[in-house]
């Protein structure tokens, strides 16, 4: 059975609009912190994974949706999940949800495709072995979470 990683993090000022309500482009800097995490849990922190395996992982896709607004000082927490592996790439999947209580309301959903590159040519190489490895127990084909109706 696979697992999601899990990491919280509040909404700041600097992630809302004049009405308090989190700026889409925000949703990066918590899909980011989510990714970083994820890695740093298997002990591929990003300082090490580049150079002990060789590799960069430029992103070649971006994609959000969003289904409830988050407000400043939401305490959100982000599901991050490898849906797929390819031969030079993985799609990391995100859902975030404001907790409200025991309640969690979905606000986003998104994923990212990354790209494995030499360092030197930015050219696609093979997933490293040892990633793939460590990452297992985080891969899964399930689908993102559907939101309730309003």
């Amino acid at each position: 059975m696979s697992e999601r990683f899990r990491s919280r993090e509040f909404v700041r000022w600097s992630d809302v609009d004049k009405a308090g309500i989190i700026c889409y482009g925000s949703y990066v800097r918590f899909f980011e912190i989510a990714e970083t995490e994820l890695f740093r849990s298997v002990g591929y922190p990003y300082s090490t994974m580049f150079d002990e395996l060789d590799i960069w992982l430029p992103r070649k896709l971006l994609h959000f949706e969003f289904h409830h607004p988050a407000l400043l000082d939401d305490l959100l927490e982000v599901e991050s999940w490898i849906g797929r592996v390819g031969r030079t790439s993985l799609q990391l999947n995100f859902a975030t949800y404001k907790l409200d209580g025991e309640v969690r309301i979905v606000t986003a959903t998104g994923h990212v495709v990354m790209v494995a590159t030499d360092r030197v040519n930015m050219r696609p190489v093979p997933i490293p072995q040892p990633l793939l490895t460590a990452v297992q127990s985080f891969v899964s084909s399930e689908p993102q979470p559907v939101p309730a109706a309003e």
